[in-house]
């Protein structure tokens, strides 16, 4: 499938892999010939939907041919954005929030610390693989996108390691 979003110029290109009553999932495919993690979008964002792509038979030929193979669905319960940043962080190291209405051109990578009274706890990761001393706190109804298991965040998560633990006086 092939859809776009008010936030970005281009389109998603993948499959989806499981609806919610606010998210769905996608198993992102990046140049007709990989899968590259997967992303959360609200329902609510999605624009042009086109099921299945144009392009689907020859994207579907080339990851054939190359071999690779649709990646299972993940541990990640969406029925709430709660359960989805919860469940995505126990089952990836690494989870990417984007806040798009607040900052479009930014994204925010680390751990999920807690999520509670409508806010997130977040330990971030960043881009020299440093994490941060302590967890910043972001609303959850700012959040439009979550993205996990994708390349990047393996790399950071490769090379930075987990986070350092806490101090008691550092916890949110």
């Amino acid at each position: 499938m092939k859809f776009t979003r008010p936030f970005e110029s281009g389109s998603v290109n993948g499959y989806i892999v499981d609806i919610g009553p606010r998210f769905l999932m996608v198993a992102v495919v990046e140049e007709c010939s990989r899968f590259n993690g997967f992303q959360c979008f609200r329902l609510s964002d999605v624009r042009n939907l086109e099921v299945p792509d144009k392009y689907a038979a020859f994207a579907e030929a080339a990851l054939r041919r190359r071999r690779v193979q649709m990646p299972r669905k993940p541990a990640v319960i969406i029925a709430t954005i709660q359960e989805l940043l919860i469940s995505a962080s126990s089952a990836f190291p690494l989870v990417t929030i984007y806040r798009e209405g607040v900052d479009p051109e930014a994204c925010w990578i680390g751990q999920v610390v807690s999520v509670r009274g409508g806010c997130l706890s977040f330990r971030e990761i960043a881009p020299g693989a440093r994490w941060e001393d302590k967890p910043t706190e972001y609303r959850i109804s700012e959040i439009t996108r979550i993205d996990f298991g994708g390349d990047y965040e393996h790399s950071l998560y490769l090379v930075g390691g987990a986070p350092p633990t806490l101090q008691k006086n550092q916890r949110g």
